[in-house]
């Protein structure tokens, strides 16, 4: 097998900017279909663009709309952490959670930790609580 060095460094570094290549055209393409400012037809005409002149469609995307780009990739992940925090404030808070069988547990074991139950009581309530 003969292949020196160089080629080997070539192959590999060809292969990384086509990775990044697809990566880059599949990023344009979800910020062009998640933009809820764009109407349809902006849409299909970007479209059009990317799939005709691919790489200068994704330079000029980058150009015209980069900063749009960010500005809406920060927006969704403060809107995704934001209820993300509601969810676990939420299940923190046991709104609801009383109400069920997990949530009923979790009262009886701190009944038990508290003191408030004894060992024998706390086993009757949950066999009584799982058997329903």
């Amino acid at each position: 097998m003969n292949y020196p060095l160089l080629n080997i460094f070539l192959t590999t570094m060809w292969i990384f900017l086509w990775v990044l290549w697809i990566f880059l055209l599949v990023r344009v393409f979800m910020d062009l279909f998640r933009d809820r400012d764009l109407s349809g037809w902006a849409k299909a005409g970007w479209s059009v663009f990317l799939i005709v002149l691919p790489f200068l469609g994704v330079f000029v995307y980058m150009i015209a709309r980069g900063r749009g780009m960010a500005e809406r990739q920060v927006k969704e992940a403060e809107e995704a952490e934001s209820q993300f925090r509601a969810y676990v404030r939420e299940a923190a808070h046991g709104d609801g959670a009383g109400d069920t069988t997990a949530g009923q547990l979790a009262r009886l074991v701190d009944l038990k930790d508290h003191g408030d139950l004894t060992e024998e009581e706390y086993q009757q309530a949950k066999s009584k609580l799982l058997a329903a």
